[in-house]
């Protein structure tokens, strides 16, 4: 009698601790699930019967971004850093230096330019000048030896020409001397860029000639020179000497 009730008992209490393990179940599966992530397949607990999910291989980590949502953070992120701002002086600075120095290398490059240009006439001038001097030199001393010529032009212009004979060898012999020295004087004077300046019956030029008197004289056009009084030279077509001259008048 004993024994059927003891049976109940022990039944009594297998049916409380069956309702005890499913409640623990039950929570557990519930932590469970809000912290893994359920798969789509599912079992059933052997114990209590509930279906529950399968846990993920792997777990969910997931690194909250951060955000700048005040207008604090908003001004500290525009503001530029110090080096920046140093960074932005000494751009400025090499800025207006470049520019200085571009200015400078225009103005130095002009210079250098001009420069050339006064050496080359420099250049051309002394140039011009030693040829001047080759040239005309001997200016000086040709306008010394024109008095010589000139002498010697009277000397043979003053001997009468019928007097040059065999019965004067002596005249003869003079005449003949004087007329070759003349002769070779002026070809020296050829050689050397000196050339006589005549000008009977050419139109007056006031660069070589130099009018000592006017004249009326019948048929010869007006400013005609008519009369040569001294013969001019000219060194290297530069007048050393006017011919002096008379010259018809209008």
């Amino acid at each position: 009698m004993h024994r059927p009730k003891m049976a109940l008992n022990l039944m009594l209490r297998l049916d409380s601790l069956r309702a005890s393990a499913s409640s623990s179940a039950i929570n557990n599966i519930s932590r469970m699930q809000s912290t893994f992530t359920i798969s789509h397949a599912t079992k059933r607990h052997p114990v209590c019967g509930l279906m529950f999910g399968r846990q993920s291989a792997r777990p969910s980590y997931e690194i909250p971004r951060r955000t700048f949502s005040t207008e604090k953070d908003t001004a500290r992120v525009e503001e530029p850093s110090e080096n920046e701002k140093k960074l932005t002086a000494e751009m400025e600075e090499l800025r207006k230096e470049a520019t200085e120095l571009t200015e400078k290398v225009k103005t130095l490059d002009d210079k250098y330019k001009r420069a050339l240009a006064e050496s080359e006439n420099i250049r051309r001038r002394l140039t011009k000048q030693i040829e001047d001097a080759k040239q005309f030199g001997i200016q000086g001393f040709c306008k010394d030896l024109l008095e010589v010529a000139d002498i010697l032009g009277h000397a043979t212009e003053a001997v009468p020409k019928e007097e040059v004979s065999e019965r004067n060898p002596h005249l003869k012999n003079l005449f003949e001397g004087l007329s070759m020295t003349r002769a070779q004087l002026n070809s020296v004077f050829r050689r050397h860029g000196l050339e006589p300046v005549n000008p009977l019956n050419e139109k007056f030029n006031p660069n070589l000639h130099e009018a000592l008197f006017q004249q009326e004289v019948e048929n010869v056009e007006p400013n005609t020179v008519v009369v040569v009084s001294k013969i001019g030279y000219k060194l290297h077509d530069r007048c050393i000497r006017p011919a002096l001259v008379g010259v018809a008048k209008g």
